[in-house]
């Protein structure tokens, strides 16, 4: 994850197997108006995590989050607004070279993502399990696709 982001918070990774670290971050006003506009949202209200960074043994580290938003989206069927609230918990993997592949931890298949140096943007790491996890059809309550007869 590099470059240039809306909501970026870029940490340093320990540097030692079984060490940790604790972030929490929040989106200003400005990260969420630029993170609304990139996800298509009327509004992005709130956007607020929980991170756990540690290294693990063999050189992967292992990002475990919560991230919590209040989101507005707009009704696929009437375009009128729709307030969500999205919560998520979420774990990535990263390791280096060719440790980028599918590994097996904790009983289940993960993917790692590529780890470039030794700082991980903890930011756009959010903001794009936010994006995975929104309603992807939004629509206010009795809203329906069918035609009346």
């Amino acid at each position: 994850m590099t470059g240039a982001t809306e909501f970026s918070r870029v940490v340093d990774v320990p540097r030692a197997a079984g060490r940790g670290a604790t972030h929490k971050i929040a989106a200003d006003a400005d990260e969420r108006a630029a993170l609304a506009e990139r996800f298509g949202l009327v509004s992005l209200d709130r956007l607020e995590a929980e991170l756990r960074i540690e290294r693990l043994p063999g050189g992967l580290v292992r990002l475990a989050a919560s991230l919590d938003a209040d989101v507005v989206q707009s009704c696929v069927v009437t375009l009128e607004p729709v307030a969500n609230r999205v919560e998520e918990t979420f774990t990535l993997l990263f390791g280096k070279g060719d440790a980028a592949r599918e590994v097996v931890l904790d009983g289940e298949e993960e993917t790692v993502e590529p780890l470039d140096g030794d700082r991980i943007d903890i930011g756009e790491a959010v903001a794009q399990q936010l994006s995975l996890a929104l309603d992807p059809f939004p629509r206010t309550p009795g809203a329906s696709l069918e035609l009346p007869p």
